[in-house]
């Protein structure tokens, strides 16, 4: 049955147009496409969640990336995040293999599922917060259709914070390792695997795994 919701949700998702500049923006980068993928045809809508209905880790980035899983048809697929987060969850042992670089390469997730605050990409990748809002509507329905969800990662401050408003949650701020228990979950912060912050330095792979590690740790009590 949660695998149908799921299915009626993802399909909401995909066609929704409620913000007429993110809609407006996938259409025009999937038209005008970047050089290196000149030859490819761009997913270009929303893009909905994927993975393992009983999951009991959840994982929510920001947004789908212009020329990643809005190219791909899938998040975290196909860009620079998508590889950290591939090889990250197959070392911890949440995905079949440590690549994801397109939506029929057999990369599957095992006992999580991956989402994001805002389903399309935004412009410079910074949503509104009318569009964070919007979206707010879909991760919701999320939560409550993942019914075994026991650990949630947040991938950056705006993933955290409309997690945090959405739940009501107080007196927590946003900084990497941050992990505190709400209800019956479990919620780890980490920075977004992001170029800006593993080419600068600012996430290392060590710190990155550290976060899917206790993760692991976790579930496994």
């Amino acid at each position: 049955m949660t695998n149908i919701l799921i299915s009626k949700l993802n399909n909401q998702i995909i066609q929704c147009k409620k913000c007429p500049r993110l809609s407006a923006y996938i259409k025009t980068i999937s038209i005008n496409k970047v050089k290196r993928h000149a030859h490819e045809k761009y997913w270009g809508r929303p893009l909905s969640g994927f993975g393992d209905s009983e999951a009991e880790l959840l994982i929510i980035g920001l947004a789908p990336a212009a020329h990643g899983g809005n190219r791909t048809g899938r998040m975290f697929t196909g860009d620079n995040s998508g590889d950290w987060v591939a090889k990250v969850l197959h070392n911890n042992g949440f995905a079949t293999k440590p690549t994801s670089h397109k939506i029929d390469d057999g990369f599957d997730l095992i006992n999580a599922y991956i989402t994001a605050a805002v389903k399309c990409a935004p412009p410079q990748n910074k949503p509104s917060k009318e569009e964070i809002n919007i979206c707010s509507y879909y991760l919701r329905e999320e939560l409550l259709l993942l019914k075994n969800v026991k650990v949630i990662v947040c991938l950056g401050k705006i993933s955290f914070d409309t997690l945090k408003r959405m739940l009501g949650i107080k007196h927590q701020k946003f900084f990497h390792g941050n992990k505190f228990s709400y209800d019956d979950k479990t919620i780890l912060c980490s920075y977004h695997p992001s170029r800006q912050n593993t080419q600068t330095g600012r996430l290392s792979w060590d710190q990155w795994n550290e976060i899917f590690l206790e993760a692991k740790a976790m579930l496994s009590n």
